[in-house]
């Protein structure tokens, strides 16, 4: 349900609570529908102060106790670290990107001239996700605003303690008419995704992403959907196990696997599978050491999650694969805080559900591909996915990987990185997403590049008014010779 009421008159839950924020929202963006750089800048600076040392103090201590455990490292690196940099960045570039962009003006209409303004669309919809609970809330938020934008969010039920934080520290330093934050479960969701927003941003599964843009699409609602799907790794012939080994690693195992672009499956030749398996099995144990009490391990969120893991590794198990559980000895995996070991699963083949569903946990299955061909023939088989990962220092065969598949983006000889990097786009591509934002790829996601034409006092086209004659047809002549 919504915990706060703000707006005069009584709360209603959720069918007039929801337009009623909304329509506000609108009606302050009407009076004032194109915001100075100055006025987004202190928007900008009032959303750092939602991670200023008390408040990341609390996010910490949130996070943690939704999830169970939640470290503490994890949470300030790839939350709040992540979301001042999208701010620090947006501020120092906003000035250039505000800026009316000139255009090339078409021959036959000089002296005139063409250009792009930069508008602000309006309200903007934000339905984030629980696994980086702050971070996909607050970047897209960074574009909204600094495009000029009112934002309503959404954060997810599964994360309750932190949805209540984040409401109650975003309506401290924003006026309801700039942000707000709704709370509640799958209803208040399924309602806010039918709002008449002027843009919807989602983050989530491919299979609620769905439902998301079908109720956006009644409104023609503009929507941007990052989802996921199975994010593959490639193992090329020429990679270096010993170094890629820990990158895999960290790249599977932050958040337990959480996280929407983390490698899903890796691909690797005959030859090699059991060299990267030992390399795999060293890097985690030493990352690692213990499971169950360490608070570097991040848990489950949730019983039901936990459970679908443990399901898919038994199905997998029953049909033949070979599971390597990496729990210290005397450990294993540990339902009552939802902490699953690392695992690593060969011989598994794709009519197994863990290699049709998007894993989402600290699992790895290992595929056995021994030519590049089967490699790319193996991923461009299959959805595309939101990221896409290759190892190897033979450039010519990262060419090919480079132009022969479709990702949502791609880090190569690495994991996750091309994530943070502020000045590239983040997004996916058909089932694992639509549209993108980060810096000013954001900035534009979020705006109305809106063509202008300004005419000259001296535009040639009085030539072509009727009545036609002989001028127009001569002109005509010229237009087809230079056109």
């Amino acid at each position: 349900m919504l915990s706060t009421a703000r707006l005069d008159g009584p709360a209603v839950f959720p069918d007039q609570r929801l337009p009623q924020l909304l329509r506000v929202q609108h009606q302050a963006f009407r009076k004032d529908m194109n915001p100075s750089r100055e006025v987004r800048l202190d928007r900008l600076n009032r959303l750092e102060r939602l991670l200023d040392a008390d408040a990341e103090r609390e996010f910490v201590e949130v996070i943690a106790q939704d999830f169970g455990n939640r470290s503490r490292v994890e949470t300030v690196f790839a939350e709040s670290i992540f979301t001042r940099n999208a701010i620090k960045h947006a501020r120092g570039h906003l000035k250039s990107w505000m800026k009316p962009r000139r255009a090339p003006t078409a021959l036959t209409q000089k002296p005139g001239r063409a250009l792009l303004l930069r508008q602000p669309l309006g309200v903007v919809g934000i339905i984030s996700p629980w696994n980086y609970p702050l971070q996909l809330a607050l970047a897209p938020l960074v574009g909204a605003l600094a495009a000029g934008n009112r934002a309503l969010l959404k954060p997810s039920e599964l994360t309750p303690r932190f949805s209540e934080a984040l409401q109650r520290r975003i309506a401290a330093v924003f006026a309801e008419d700039e942000v707000a934050v709704v709370t509640g479960d799958a209803e208040v969701g399924k309602a806010f995704a039918a709002l008449p927003f002027d843009h919807l941003v989602f983050t989530g599964s491919t299979a609620v992403g769905r439902l998301v843009a079908q109720a956006a699409a009644k409104n023609l609602t503009p929507v941007t959907l990052e989802l996921g799907g199975k994010s593959p790794a490639i193992v090329d012939a020429s990679a270096n196990l010993a170094l890629i080994a820990d990158r895999i690693a960290f790249g599977k195992l932050l958040n337990a696997g959480q996280t929407c672009i983390a490698p899903d499956y890796v691909l690797v030749p005959t030859g090699q599978r059991d060299a990267l398996v030992e390399a795999l099995r060293t890097s985690m144990t030493r990352m690692y050491p213990t499971i169950q009490d360490n608070p570097d391990y991040t848990s489950i969120v949730s019983d039901r999650h936990y459970q679908r893991l443990r399901d898919l590794v038994e199905e997998a198990r029953a049909r033949g694969a070979t599971v390597i559980e990496l729990a210290p000895a005397g450990e294993s995996s540990d339902p009552a805080r939802r902490k699953l070991a690392p695992t690593l699963l060969l011989d598994v083949d794709d009519d197994m559900r863990i290699m049709q569903e998007e894993i989402f946990g600290p699992l790895l299955p290992i595929v056995v591909r021994d030519t590049l061909d089967q490699a790319i023939d193996y991923v461009n088989a299959r959805e595309r996915p939101l990221a896409l990962y290759w190892f190897g220092e033979d450039r010519a065969r990262r060419e090919r990987v480079l132009n022969e598949t479709i990702a949502g983006g791609v880090t190569v000889n690495d994991t996750l990185m091309h994530i943070v990097q502020e000045a590239l786009p983040f997004g996916g591509v058909g089932p694992s997403g639509q549209g993108h934002y980060h810096g000013e790829f954001g900035f534009r996601q979020f705006s109305k590049e809106k063509p202008v034409f300004i005419q000259s006092r001296f535009a040639g086209a009085r030539f072509l008014y009727p009545p036609y004659g002989a001028v127009a047809e001569k002109l005509l002549k010229l237009l087809a010779r230079v056109s």
